[in-house]
């Protein structure tokens, strides 16, 4: 087991839920609300254009936020289960929680709070922990907004998070309902032997594979019961 080339590859998407154990509200809980916003005023390109002050205000306190957020059980067991898993995970959160509880790979799918990128070249990134303010700039002079995936914008991590689904041995879908595109095709991409597991408070409304193990449960105690289940394969 201590062989790389020996462990199986296990991929893991991750969702809202995961974070909100931690502290981390969003949009979903509240109707299309986004701790009080309208979320196309703050999470589109037109709510951009419209108000950018109001855009770099909110995801401002949004990355205050998580910096005092704390990982919490299932983030912990994920970073637990890369002693025996050669584990990816694909994320659609925004915050570095994963990273806090010392997770090795970690892909983004919806962008990170902690970086800011050109509102006119999209390979301008920069690592940002403090705030963006109107008027700060890339070095090619334009506005810096902040790396983040809004409505209406292409998802440029999507291919990156296919290959890896691609020849996953496991994969675990954690803390989302299937219900963001395009984060919820991925399962189309997941190898048919591969083994399927789902972890939620919520059955989805849409059919499952026959073969998915559905953890009913949110992502802190449902972790505990897919490691358990995990190991006890390894034995």
């Amino acid at each position: 087991m201590n062989d790389k080339q020996a462990r199986k590859k296990m991929v893991v998407l991750t969702g809202a839920g995961v974070s909100a154990e931690s502290g981390l509200r969003t949009f979903r809980d509240s109707g299309g609300l986004w701790e009080g916003y309208d979320v196309m005023k703050v999470a589109s390109i037109e709510g951009w254009h419209e108000d950018q002050e109001l855009v770099l205000s909110f995801y401002n306190q949004r990355r205050k936020d998580a910096l005092k957020s704390e990982p919490n059980q299932a983030h912990k067991i994920l970073k637990e289960l890369e002693a025996y898993f050669d584990l990816k995970i694909v994320t659609q959160n925004v915050d570095n929680l994963h990273e806090k509880a010392g997770s090795s790979h970690v892909l983004h799918l919806h962008g990170s709070l902690f970086e800011a990128k050109s509102s006119k070249d999209e390979s301008l990134i920069y690592p940002m922990e403090g705030d963006i303010h109107l008027g700060d700039q890339c070095e090619k002079g334009s506005q810096l907004r902040p790396n983040i995936v809004w409505f209406g914008e292409a998802v440029p991590m999507m291919d990156k998070a296919i290959e890896e689904v691609l020849d996953a041995d496991i994969f675990l879908i954690l803390g989302t309902s299937l219900a963001v595109y395009p984060a919820a095709s991925l399962i189309e991409y997941v190898n048919d032997n591969a083994e399927l597991f789902l972890v939620d408070p919520v059955m989805p409304d849409k059919e499952l594979p026959r073969h998915m193990k559905f953890v009913q449960n949110v992502a802190t105690k449902g972790m505990i019961e897919v490691k358990k289940l995990l190991l006890e394969e390894l034995d």
